[in-house]
């Protein structure tokens, strides 16, 4: 979910609940403050009834009423406690039943003590409250689509800047001399983002110019040891007059010489892939380019005994002859090397998939790190970089590579 979602979400139910809980607290206080407005004119109205009686020395009638409905009733109580209440109210001009609001009070006429009970509608207090009711719902159902909206819309145009940074960011290649086109913006959090992310690509820019130069001189100046170290050996191995122990030591440095130009190498062209230095894409059969390679292996192929079955269909990929011609190197390679004698070998190929089984140890490799660096096992003479560089050419094409056990079978899968 993205940022604005998150936001969105959290603002629209805190927004609900604000406005659920103001609006209900709003509701019952108005129901409230309408009731105490009820009460007050009830009370009035008994007032007004004891003047009348001081004034006019008689009981009122109905008629003297408005529409409040008003009782009479004979009590011998002296002392009676005010008291007000909800009741049915009968309208006497329309007939009909009503909520009220009524009052009861004791009043002294005559030597005579009555309980006196005015009771008026509530019908004009509801019909109010539903109306203030109506227009803070629609008032809040307005700041909810208000608050929808400007999230949707005005927040969207705010994070522009940031997804500009992140469309960049995205398109970053640390071996591409472009910089970055960060817009200039009036938010100062995203311009202080900018500045940030720009100080941060020419440090890398810089430290990764530093690497490489350092990396390739390295290299280079490793190389040429390394081939005067490989031609003296290749002299002195010429010597008739080295004793066979002397010869098996010579032997054994000329291997590991040979070990550490081919390491040498190899970590060189994983800087290359890694860094997609390495140019030159063009289309390329891939099911031609198998069939050159399984020439190349034949007589590895033969010394081993090793049966290969094929089925190869037409597949045109767009990448690099020499990055596709080392790839296969390092699965076929790979797929005799750990093979057993007699063994067997089977190579299909479909518009999306590359698969290549073998037979060889009856225990399945560990995929999880199969690919990472250094990775070998005890019986190998390699660097433990092949199929790192088989994962890092995948990568570099967006095309995906597994490894399972399958029927007593190591099978490595390229999925285009």
């Amino acid at each position: 979910m993205k940022l604005s979602d998150h936001y969105n979400k959290a603002s629209i139910i805190t927004t609900i609940s604000v406005l659920l809980a103001g609006g209900v607290i709003y509701f019952f206080a108005i129901i409230y403050i309408s009731r105490l407005q009820l009460d007050r004119d009830l009370t009035e109205e008994i007032d007004e009834l004891k003047e009348y009686i001081g004034g006019n020395n008689r009981l009122p009638t109905q008629v003297d009423f408005d529409e409040d409905v008003t009782t009479f009733t004979k009590t011998d109580q002296t002392t009676f406690k005010r008291r007000y209440f909800d009741t049915a109210y009968i309208n006497p001009k329309e007939k009909k039943n009503e909520e009220g609001r009524a009052v009861e009070d004791l009043i002294f006429f005559n030597g005579q003590h009555y309980k006196v009970i005015i009771s008026e509608s509530r019908e004009g207090t509801e019909y109010l409250v539903q109306i203030i009711a109506l227009i803070t719902l629609a008032l809040m159902i307005g700041l909810l689509v208000a608050l929808f909206l400007i999230n949707r819309y005005l927040l969207r145009d705010l994070w522009k800047p940031f997804y500009n940074i992140l469309s960049e960011l995205k398109a970053f290649n640390i071996s591409e001399p472009t910089d970055f086109n960060l817009q200039d913006n009036k938010v100062d959090e995203f311009a202080e983002l900018n500045q940030a992310v720009q100080i941060m690509s020419e440090r890398i820019k810089d430290d990764f110019l530093h690497l490489k130069h350092l990396t390739e001189n390295a290299s280079h100046e490793m190389m040429t040891p390394l081939a005067v170290i490989t031609t003296k050996l290749d002299t002195l191995i010429q010597d008739e007059s080295l004793n066979p122990a002397h010869y098996d030591l010579i032997n054994d440095i000329y291997t590991a010489s040979g070990k550490l130009l081919r390491l040498n190498q190899t970590m060189l062209l994983l800087v290359k892939i890694e860094n997609n230095l390495i140019e030159g894409n063009e289309v390329l059969r891939l099911d031609n380019l198998i069939r050159e390679k399984l020439v190349q292996f034949q007589e590895l192929l033969n010394t081993k005994h090793i049966t290969v079955t094929e089925k190869l269909e037409g597949k045109e990929i767009l990448a690099s002859k020499y990055l596709v011609d080392i790839l296969l190197n390092n699965l076929f390679s790979n797929a005799i090397r750990h093979n057993t004698p007699n063994g067997r070998q089977y190579i299909t190929l479909t518009p999306g998939k590359l698969i290549i089984k073998n037979t060889g140890s009856q225990n399945a490799l560990h995929a999880e790190t199969i690919f990472d660096r250094f990775q070998k096992g005890s019986q190998s003479d390699g660097t433990g970089l092949g199929l790192t560089i088989v994962k890092n050419i995948c990568n570099l094409y967006n095309w995906k590579v597994n490894y399972y056990f399958d029927q007593s079978l190591h099978t490595f899968e390229i999925v285009f």
